[in-house]
């Protein structure tokens, strides 16, 4: 006789929670590889760690499939107790909630806002910014804002890169406290992820035609190095030559 015929309603029902168990491992899968097919995953992770998020997304699908073979195969009353803070249920719809929310959003690099209510710290305070990198040998020119910053960790003194050349890419920020005559080109510092991000920059003394940029759009700015006073304290600020709008980056985050 066919077990399946003689299956009690109650044995059909705790099949339930083995099915939704099943569809939250798929759906947490799926999310983490949407990620990194639409490239979004740098938004989110530094690229030394995307190896985990993926090899994750692929072993929760693969357990996702086992589980519905295994489910579909045997079609047995498995026993589900277990111990939890919440009821079962609850549990499964904030899994399957999440998940379903993190396949719909996209997620966005920090703005100015961000870094605003963050705070970006003077170059001296940057003691997440490791000074181990720093190198000499890289031209003035080819250095990255993360490369200046760490620059000045190492030696402070603004006078010391009067009349460099400079070049980067950042997006724009308008510290409420300067005067128009100042914006900050920035950027954001991924060690980890991004919970621990936290924003650099450094001051771009403008024209009053170029006043206009809007803050959050990115820019590149070329020029030299230079000391000024702003907002009562002598810093490194960076007389343009060109400030040119670009794109957002693939990659907005520095490392």
């Amino acid at each position: 006789m066919n077990r399946s015929k003689n299956r009690s309603p109650g044995s059909r029902s705790a099949l339930w929670p083995i099915a939704l168990d099943t569809v939250a491992l798929a759906l947490w899968g799926l999310m983490m590889l949407r990620y990194w097919w639409t490239g979004r995953l740098s938004v989110l992770l530094h690229p030394d760690y995307h190896w985990l998020a993926i090899g994750a997304g692929w072993l929760l699908v693969a357990l996702a499939g086992w589980r519905g073979i295994d489910l579909i195969r045997t079609r047995c009353q498995v026993n589900t107790a277990h111990i939890a803070l919440l009821p079962r249920q609850w549990s499964l719809a904030v899994l399957i909630g999440v998940a379903v929310f993190g396949l719909i959003y996209v997620p966005r690099p920090f703005a100015s806002d961000a870094a605003l209510a963050r705070g970006i710290a003077e170059p001296v305070a940057l003691t997440r910014s490791q000074p181990q990198r720093f190198s000499r040998a890289t031209p003035p020119e080819d250095r990255t804002l993360t490369e200046w910053i760490r620059t000045l960790n190492v030696y402070p003194e603004p006078d010391a890169y009067e009349g460099k050349p400079v070049s980067v890419t950042g997006f724009v920020i308008q510290p409420p406290e300067w005067s128009t005559d100042y914006l900050m080109v920035a950027r954001f510092v991924l060690t980890c992820c991004a919970a621990d991000a936290y924003p650099i920059g450094l001051p771009v003394q403008v024209a009053a035609e170029d006043r206009s940029y809007a803050p959050d759009s990115w820019i590149t700015v070329t020029g030299t190095m230079a000391t000024a006073t702003v907002e009562g304290q002598r810093r490194l600020v960076i007389l343009p030559d060109t400030v040119e709008t670009v794109p957002e980056p693939d990659q907005p985050y520095e490392f």
